[in-house]
């Protein structure tokens, strides 16, 4: 494979070097030091739209948004000046404030099969609560998560499956007793089979299941429409709650998220991202009766400083109002699939073993053949033909983000021209590394 020129990162290099010395890995998130695809971390010093530049004044059209919350591009001038605007009065007061129940009000009167929720900082601050108010609940201690789900980094969830279709999980992160892990059952997605015998020995045992109903943290692992029916039927059945993880999915394949877009309610549900128009924040809500469990209403304690902090609720009613617009979302679709079916088409023309797998704006370059994947242990681990197209498309001013595991999204703010721009790229660097 050849590339025709390499991107100067000299003022990258220099920081990473500096950043080794303060931080484990020189980042402050595992995914951001290049490891998977090799090479040095560009430091991003302003993005506006759907373009970054980094510290070396390179170009490029943006396709990691922030890993999702960016729907709206970088730096959008209402959510600018929302979060201008906030900030001259206060950043963070640690009381109550007009702006959460703005945000709440605008969330709970566009998704009906919540009540109330409750704003934290964090996606997985708020799957930890989710899973805590499940148990408080129910009395139930076991929860049951899926192989190739993410639920951010809390305990109970860094575990992967042992020997069999339904076992006890084994803790897959140091630091994590295992007798946290043997709180957790992991099953394979999308086999009733394995969901169903679980469900009938352990059922008394069991909180909760919790499940990204549009897995893509791993891939993007689509499910059949019968498994997330037929999941939602048994948890009904057995008196299990189901919780939807909604952090990527929440808001960006529709306003009500995944469980809008299948029409299946989940008891308890997560949100997160897009929520925080690029600021930090996270939520879970529920009906009023599961909510009114949480403190100070009820027994299950969870708390934070900079819950329902201002400047995060007015980047985030800035940034849902613009996605609560009518045909936001079938815009952004019909502009994904424009996308995605250009480099198919090419890869299908020139025989290439990839192909991009599509829901929404979100996309996943699945280096299998046609293969359907719809299983984290279906995905081919040699990522060699991805980290060889990352390496050409930094090089073309196209960024993806640095694993072949993570998906790409496309925002409002991209143009009909960047996108055809990135189409073409994408396509050289297929033909570069095929031929």
């Amino acid at each position: 494979m050849k590339i025709d020129h390499s991107i100067n990162r000299s003022t990258s290099e220099k920081l990473f070097q500096e950043s080794q010395t303060y931080f484990p890995g020189g980042v402050n998130s595992p995914v951001r030091a290049f490891k998977s695809v090799g090479g040095t971390p560009l430091f991003i010093a302003k993005g506006n739209g759907a373009e970054i530049w980094d510290e070396d004044g390179n170009q490029f059209v943006d396709f990691c948004g922030s890993w999702g919350p960016l729907i709206n591009g970088h730096n959008h001038p209402y959510i600018y000046q929302s979060v201008v605007d906030t900030l001259k009065n206060g950043a963070s007061f640690g009381a109550p404030t007009r702006k959460e129940s703005e945000l709440a009000k605008f969330i709970l009167d566009r998704i009906p099969f919540i009540d109330k929720l409750r704003f934290l900082s964090s996606g997985t601050e708020a799957v930890m609560s989710a899973i805590r108010l499940a148990r408080g609940y129910t009395n139930k201690t076991k929860i049951v998560k899926f192989d190739g789900c993410y639920h951010g980094h809390v305990d109970a969830l860094l575990v992967k499956a042992g020997s069999g279709l339904v076992t006890f999980g084994t803790s897959s992160s140091a630091g994590v007793p295992e007798a946290f892990a043997n709180e957790t059952i992991v099953l394979p997605l999308n086999d009733l089979d394995a969901l169903k015998t679980c469900f009938e020995n352990l059922s008394n045992e069991i909180a909760c299941v919790i499940i990204e109903p549009i897995p893509a943290n791993n891939g993007l692992l689509l499910q059949d429409l019968s498994f997330l029916t037929d999941l939602r039927e048994l948890c009904t059945a057995y008196g299990i709650l189901l919780i939807f993880d909604e952090v990527i999915s929440g808001f960006r394949v529709a306003f009500g998220g995944a469980a809008e877009h299948y029409k299946i309610t989940p008891d308890i549900v997560t949100y997160g991202k897009i929520m925080g128009g690029g600021l930090p924040v996270g939520a879970y809500g529920a009906k009023r009766e599961i909510m009114s469990f949480v403190s100070p209403d009820g027994p299950v304690y969870q708390a934070g400083t900079l819950s329902g902090n201002p400047v995060a609720m007015a980047a985030g009613l800035a940034q849902l109002s613009l996605c609560a617009q009518e045909n936001f979302y079938e815009e952004l679709e019909k502009k994904t699939t424009t996308f995605v079916s250009d480099i198919n088409d090419f890869a299908n023309t020139h025989h290439l073993p990839v192909e991009l797998v599509s829901i929404g704006s979100i996309f996943w370059f699945s280096f299998n053949g046609k293969k359907r994947i719809a299983a984290a242990d279906q995905i081919d681990a040699d990522m060699t033909s991805f980290n060889k197209l990352h390496h050409f498309l930094l090089n073309r001013g196209v960024y993806f983000g640095p694993s072949g595991y993570e998906v790409g999204f496309i925002s409002s703010a991209h143009t009909s021209e960047q996108l055809a721009f990135s189409a073409e790229q994408i396509k050289e660097g297929l033909k570069a590394i095929y031929q």
